[in-house]
């Protein structure tokens, strides 16, 4: 099985290229209102401008898998900037930037922060949800990039009760447009909802499920992931991509639920030996709090293995 490795956002190898430039509304009001959407338009442009550079370097480098950072456009679904006509502004160089996606190959994504809970039960922050949802799809839209290219999400809260909270997903999932729920592919969580119950959700839905390794251990269903790993892959059988999951190490015993800096190599060998002739081909996004670095550190951990080749900077296949 062929397995490319990527990272979320920031790269730690470049300096002052970050793509997360932005501006609190606290100091916003430090300024004349006129000026407000000048300065956020110069944030914007620069965090494009950096995720293109960020996304050359990982061409030039083997990484494939890459993911956007939300905050790319700074308060684009804040009230005060409600008229604010981002699309049209930043037209051109979200044009650029998709084509630097297809040009290098790169397989990107979004990850909505937190905060977006399609089963909340209050009606504000399920406006709210569809809203920072909506900004996260436009930018695939604006870059012209297909259904292929995801947003992941998890279920959401509890709310005191977990059957009715997952019916309440549903219930928000349906209210969302077909371009949005297109993008959508749903991830175990840490604390609420394990893979069991992602699983049910996703081929009820008929959506891509991406499986968290370290949010599984923190939160394990009565599963052994080894056994149901076909399982999950088989929701992306009508996919253009291959399977894609999430790998992280706890940051230590008392913050287990934390990432580390790095890769624990002996849990990703142990993950992989685990499912060696289970799965084919798939993609691995490392949440590592030392991003680019962490891939290449693993990448140099998993060397010496007779098992385990490398076949390009950030790839590796197993047989």
């Amino acid at each position: 099985m062929i397995i490319n490795l990527g990272y979320v956002a920031i790269s730690m190898k470049l300096k002052d290229l970050s793509p997360n430039k932005t501006i609190t509304l606290k100091n916003l009001v430090k300024i004349d209102r006129e000026h407000w959407e000048v300065k956020v338009e110069s944030l914007a442009k620069q965090n494009i401008a950096n995720t293109i550079k960020i996304l050359r370097y990982n061409n030039a480098y083997g990484i494939k898998l890459y993911r956007f950072t939300s905050k790319l456009i700074p308060l684009v679904t804040h009230p005060e900037f409600s008229a604010w006509n981002w699309k049209e502004i930043f037209k051109s160089e979200f044009q650029e930037l998709g084509s630097v996606v297809k040009e290098t190959n790169s397989r990107v994504s979004t990850h909505p922060d937190h905060f977006t809970l399609i089963n909340s039960p209050r009606k504000d922050v399920m406006d709210a949800s569809i809203k920072d949802l909506d900004y996260h799809c436009s930018m695939f839209e604006l870059m012209n990039l297909g259904y292929e290219y995801k947003m992941v999400i998890h279920v959401g809260g509890m709310y005191k009760n977990k059957e009715y909270s997952i019916k309440r997903f549903y219930d928000g999932f349906f209210q969302l447009e077909d371009r949005i729920k297109k993008r959508l592919i749903l991830e175990n969580d840490d604390k609420i909802y394990n893979v069991e119950d992602v699983l049910t959700i996703c081929n009820n839905l008929k959506i891509p499920m991406v499986v968290d390794i370290h949010h599984d251990m923190c939160n394990p269903s009565k599963y052994k992931l080894i056994d149901i790993i076909d399982d999950i892959f088989s929701t992306w059988k009508d996919e253009k991509f291959h399977p894609k999951i999430h790998f992280s190490s706890p940051k230590c015993e008392k913050e287990i639920r934390s990432h580390h800096e790095y890769i624990n190599s002996q849990e990703f060998i142990n993950f992989l030996n685990g499912i060696r002739g289970k799965v084919g081909n798939f993609d691995v996004m490392l949440e590592a709090k030392n991003k680019d670095l962490a891939v290449f550190k693993l990448m140099e951990d998993l060397s010496g293995y007779d098992h385990i080749k490398k076949v390009g900077d950030a790839t590796i296949e197993v047989n």
